[in-house]
């Protein structure tokens, strides 16, 4: 499968982008933004950070836009992610067009 053309929607910013599926596109980014808190060392910084985070993506394909609702938090509560850093979720919202 091919690579293909996304733009990744934030509200605040547009950001072309390459990938197979509307949703690892959307993981990359987060998990890109999740790695530039985790690595900063200021505490101040890492609060503006985290304040910035995105809790919506528009991920628009040629044909599909999709979007997403992305619940961060600052310790991971779940079985899966319980003492982990800046976890996120993702969930799909609304219908497809």
């Amino acid at each position: 499968m091919a690579k293909r053309q996304f733009t990744i929607d934030t509200g605040k910013e547009q950001i072309p982008v390459e990938g197979h599926v509307h949703r690892n596109v959307a993981v990359k980014y987060l998990m890109k933004r999740r790695r530039s808190v985790l690595m900063t060392k200021n505490p101040e910084k890492v609060e503006k950070l985290f304040a910035e985070l995105p809790t919506s993506l528009k991920i628009i394909g040629k044909q599909v836009t999709k979007e997403y609702k992305v619940n961060w938090q600052r310790e991971g509560t779940e079985d899966t992610y319980a003492g982990s850093r800046y976890v996120f979720t993702m969930e799909e919202t609304g219908v497809p067009s």
